[in-house]
């Protein structure tokens, strides 16, 4: 009998296990049983995602490419490692948004009121200084609902109250939002072109909007 070879394929857990954690998991089990059997396998790990946590890696294990490393402003503020890829030839940055505004980052701290995405935008910006054509960005398992407000604000866009005041772009203080100012935008974004990786089609308001649908994951009570 031929030894078999099983492929694993499995997305994360959201806020739990990585798609390699989950397949790591899988591969010991199922090696310890088969064996128990006296069988013997051999396995491939290969891991996948949707948008959320895990992209990079995915995008890494498939194609390789250089990840680059840098610190960024979490959700609520505080700084988290974070990462993106360039895949092989430099033209196409492939940024994880989980990565730095993602919910296993606030676990068990979850605050939507008081939460943006800044690291976001700093991503972006560390990308640009790469001067890709292309960035990927994949914007699943994040602990926010700015509407990208964060992210806009680190680009050098200016929220602005009634009284011309520039405000933070947490939900809490974009409530007193009155103007947005683009010209401070950092002018490179015009440069690449920018594609968005996500598994719904949810839009932002009503029933079955985005902040509807997803919120209540993030830590939104129904009266919010």
């Amino acid at each position: 009998m031929a030894e078999p070879h099983i492929l694993i394929a499995v997305d994360s857990f959201k806020g739990s296990m990585t798609s390699v954690e989950a397949g790591e998991a899988i591969r010991r089990g199922l090696a310890e049983g088969l064996a128990s059997l006296g069988i013997n396998a051999s396995f491939d790990v290969v891991p996948i995602a949707d948008g959320g946590e895990g992209t990079v890696d995915a995008f890494h294990a498939a194609l390789g490419g250089e990840l680059v490393r840098l610190s960024c402003r979490g959700p609520l503020g505080d700084p988290v490692p974070s990462t993106f890829l360039l895949l092989p030839g430099g033209k196409t940055a492939v940024i994880e948004m989980a990565a730095s505004c993602g919910l296993p980052l606030v676990k068990g701290r979850e605050d939507i009121l008081h939460s943006d995405t800044f690291g976001l935008g700093q991503q972006i910006l560390a990308a640009l200084d790469r001067q890709p054509d292309k960035i990927l960005v994949g914007i699943g398992g994040s602990a926010t609902n700015d509407g990208g407000a964060g992210m806009a604000r680190a680009l050098g866009v200016r929220f602005l109250d009634a009284m011309g005041r520039e405000l933070s772009t947490t939900p809490a203080e974009l409530a007193n939002l009155h103007a947005v100012d683009f010209s401070g935008l950092d002018t490179r974004v015009r440069r690449p072109r920018f594609e968005v990786m996500c598994d719904v089609d949810n839009p932002l308001l009503g029933p079955s909007g985005a902040a509807a649908t997803f919120a209540p994951q993030k830590g939104a009570d129904p009266e919010w």
